[in-house]
C-alpha cells in the first residue's frame, strides 16, 4: 500500500502481483491469498507444520537453542548477599531469577558467567564480629549487653559456640578490636560456607566468588577513584570525593569518599564494575533485591561515565515473596531472627517446587508463597502438572515399548496421520519454543519459560485424556508417539533451563 502511489497503481494490483511472484517459492510451505485492498495472507500447509516437528525430533536437546546472531559475552551477578546471615526466601528468588536466566541466555548463544559478589567489607562485617563475640563472652559468663543493632537469631550463638568449643576461652585473653576482627572474619567464613551449601543444594553454582575487600585489599578502589579524579569525573567539595553522575542522568552527584575519610558503598561499587568490564564483559547484568532501586540510576550513570553503552549494564530488581500457608502468612524464622530461610522453604517443599513458584511470576511484581500448593502432588501444583507431563510420557513410551511397539526413529514416522484439530494446536505451539527462549533473553524475562511450559503440559493433558496414544493401528501409534516424544523434548529442555528436574516416573 505504501508503494502504490509510487508504482501509479492500486495496492491490489501490487499485492496480486507479489502474490503470484512468491507462490512458486512457497508453494510446498504456504497457500497466498490477496484479500481487501491489498493485504497478502499466508497460510502454512499442515506439512509445513509437521516438519517443524521433524526438525524437534532430530534436535532433541539442542532444541530451542543459539537463535541469536549477535554472540556476547555476559556477566550475571546475583544473589550476593552479606556474609552476615542465612539466605531468606527473598534471596531464593533471587538465586532462581538470576540461575535461569544465565541458563536462557546460554541457550540463546551467549558466553554467560554467573558471579556472587560477596559484600565482606565494612560496617556490617564489624557488627558481625561484635554479634558473635558478645554471645561468646556470654558463653563464658561475662556480664555483657547485646546491642538491639547486633544480628539477631540463634545462628549467632551457634557460631560464638562452636568457636568457644575450638578455641577455648583463649580469645578472652586478647585485645578486643583484635577480638572482634577474628569473630568478623570466621564467622564470615562460616555463614559464607553456609551459603554456598544451601545455594548448592537449591541447583545454583557460580563460576567466580568476588569478595569486595579484595578490592580494598589490592588496591582497585584506591585506582578507581585515583582515574576517575584525573578523568575529572570524580571532584572535591565540602571535604568529601563526589562522583559527577547529574551529567549522566542521576538527580544528584553521589559520595565516594566521606569528609571522615571513610568510602562508601559507591565506592566499591564503581570499581567492581570498572572491573567487570576490564575483564571483557560485553553486557553485564545485575539481579538485585527491589531495596536496591535506589542505585539503579546511580549505576547506570557511573557505567555511562566509564564509556558505556545504553544496555551494556542491566538491573533487574526481584520483589518481595509472601510466604503463605493455609492463606496465612508464615510466621518468621527463630533461626535467622526475622525472617524464613531459604534453607527452611528448601528442606519442606523440595528444589524443584521452591524454584518452579520463585519463577511462576514476572520477578517484577509480588509473589505469594503457598507452602501446602507447593508440597501436593495433585494436578492443582503447577510444577507437578509440568512434571507429570513429562513423566507420563514416559510411561506411554515404557508401554508402547513393551507391547511390541516400534519406537525407533520416530522422525521417519508418518506425520500426516497428525490431523486432529488438537494435535495442530500442539504442534503450533512446540514451535514457538525457539521464539520463546529467544524472547526470554532479549527481554531478560525467565517467567516467560514458565508459563510456555505450561501452556503445554495443558495441551498435552488435554490431548491424552481424550486420545489413545498407542492402538491398534501401527501407524497412527508412531505418528501420535512421535508428537507426544516431541512434547517431552520440549518440556525437559525449557525445565532445564529453568533448574527443574524432568522425571521419567512420578
Amino acid at each position: 500500500m505504501s508503494i502504490a502511489s509510487r508504482e501509479k497503481k492500486s495496492p491490489r494490483e501490487i499485492a496480486e502481483k507479489i502474490a503470484r511472484d512468491i507462490t512458486p517459492i512457497l508453494i510446498k510451505e504456504a497457500s497466498v491469498t490477496v484479500a481487501g485492498p491489498g493485504f497478502i495472507n499466508f497460510s502454512l500447509h499442515k506439512d509445513a507444520w509437521r516438519n517443524k516437528l521433524r526438525d524437534i525430533l532430530v534436535q532433541r536437546e539442542k532444541y530451542g537453542q543459539g537463535l541469536h546472531r549477535v554472540k556476547k559475552k555476559i556477566q550475571v551477578e546475583f544473589v550476593s548477599a552479606n556474609p552476615t546471615g542465612p539466605l531468606h526466601v527473598g534471596h531464593a528468588r533471587g538465586a532462581a531469577v538470576g540461575d535461569s536466566l544465565a541458563a536462557i541466555l546460554s541457550a540463546c548463544g551467549h558466553a554467560v558467567e554467573r558471579e556472587y559478589y560477596i559484600n565482606d567489607a565494612g560496617l556490617q562485617m564489624e557488627t558481625l564480629g561484635k554479634s558473635v563475640y558478645s554471645r561468646y563472652l556470654e558463653h563464658f559468663g561475662k556480664d555483657v549487653a547485646y546491642e538491639q543493632h547486633y544480628y539477631q537469631g540463634d545462628y549467632v550463638r551457634t557460631i560464638a559456640e562452636d568457636i568457644a568449643r575450638a578455641e577455648g576461652d583463649r580469645l578472652l585473653k586478647i585485645p578486643e578490636k583484635e577480638a572482634i576482627a577474628y569473630f568478623s572474619s570466621h564467622a564470615g567464613s562460616i555463614i559464607l560456607d553456609s551459603i554456598k551449601k544451601d545455594l548448592a543444594d537449591f541447583g545454583v553454582s557460580f563460576n567466580g566468588w568476588f569478595s569486595e575487600q579484595g578490592l580494598y585489599d589490592n588496591g582497585d578502589v584506591d585506582r578507581a577513584i585515583a582515574e576517575y579524579k584525573e578523568k575529572k569525573l570524580i571532584y572535591e567539595a565540602d571535604g568529601a570525593l563526589w562522583f559527577d553522575t547529574t551529567d549522566y542522568g542521576d538527580d544528584k552527584d553521589r559520595v565516594v569518599v566521606k569528609s571522615d575519610g571513610e568510602k562508601t558503598y559507591f565506592a566499591s561499587d564503581i570499581a567492581y564494575h570498572k572491573n567487570k568490564y576490564d575483564r571483557g564483559f560485553d553486557t553485564v547484568i545485575n539481579v538485585w533485591g527491589a531495596d536496591h532501586h535506589g542505585y539503579v540510576v546511580r549505576m547506570k550513570a557511573a557505567a555511562k561515565a566509564m564509556g558505556r553503552h545504553d544496555g551494556d549494564l542491566e538491573l533487574i530488581l526481584v520483589q518481595l515473596v509472601n510466604l503463605m500457608r493455609g492463606g496465612k502468612p508464615v510466621s518468621m524464622s527463630t533461626r535467622a531472627g526475622t525472617y524464613v530461610t531459604l534453607r527452611e522453604v528448601l528442606d519442606e517443599v523440595g528444589k524443584d517446587a521452591m524454584r518452579y513458584f520463585m519463577l511462576m511470576r514476572s520477578y517484577d511484581a509480588h509473589l505469594d508463597f503457598d507452602l501446602e500448593l507447593a508440597k501436593k502432588k495433585t494436578q492443582d501444583n503447577p510444577v507437578f502438572y509440568v512434571q507429570y507431563a513429562h513423566a507420563r510420557i514416559a510411561s506411554i513410551l515404557r508401554q508402547a515399548k513393551e507391547g511390541g511397539c516400534d519406537i525407533v526413529k520416530l522422525e521417519d514416522a508418518n506425520l500426516s496421520l497428525l490431523d486432529l484439530p488438537e494435535e495442530m494446536a500442539i504442534v503450533k505451539k512446540l514451535t514457538q519454543f525457539p521464539e520463546v527462549v529467544s524472547e526470554a533473553g532479549e527481554f531478560l524475562e525467565p517467567h516467560r519459560i514458565t508459563f510456555f511450559v505450561f501452556d503445554i503440559a495443558s495441551l498435552f493433558h488435554s490431548y491424552y485424556n481424550r486420545n489413545r496414544v498407542v492402538s491398534e493401528d501401527e501407524h497412527l501409534s508412531r505418528a501420535r508417539l512421535a508428537l507426544v516424544v516431541a512434547v517431552m523434548i520440549v518440556i525437559k529442555n525449557a525445565l532445564t533451563m529453568l533448574g527443574i528436574s524432568a522425571p521419567e516416573k512420578m
